[in-house]
C-alpha cells in the first residue's frame, strides 16, 4: 500500500460515526472522502475521513459544529 502524505485525517470509533461524517460533508459541501485507515495510524473502526491539508480546518469546524463523534485529528 502506498503511504498517504500531506493529508488531513479524522479517525472514528465506529463505522456509524464515520458515515455520519460522510453525510454531514456531503450536505455541507465539505471536501474529502472516507478511506481505509492508513497503516501508520490505528483507529477503532478501520475507516477515516481524508481531506487535503488546506481543508482540515473546515473539517474540524464541521465536526465541532455538528457535534460528531470522532477519535482524533491527524496531519500525515
Amino acid at each position: 500500500m502506498k503511504p498517504i502524505k500531506n493529508k488531513f485525517i479524522i479517525t472514528f470509533p465506529t463505522i456509524e460515526a464515520a458515515m455520519a461524517m460522510e453525510k454531514a460533508c456531503l450536505v455541507s459541501g465539505t471536501p474529502g472522502r472516507l478511506i481505509p485507515v492508513p497503516t501508520q495510524i490505528s483507529a477503532g473502526c478501520g475507516m477515516c475521513w481524508c481531506a487535503e491539508l488546506q481543508d482540515g480546518e473546515a473539517c474540524r469546524l464541521l465536526v465541532k459544529e455538528r457535534k460528531l463523534v470522532y477519535e482524533a485529528f491527524e496531519d500525515i
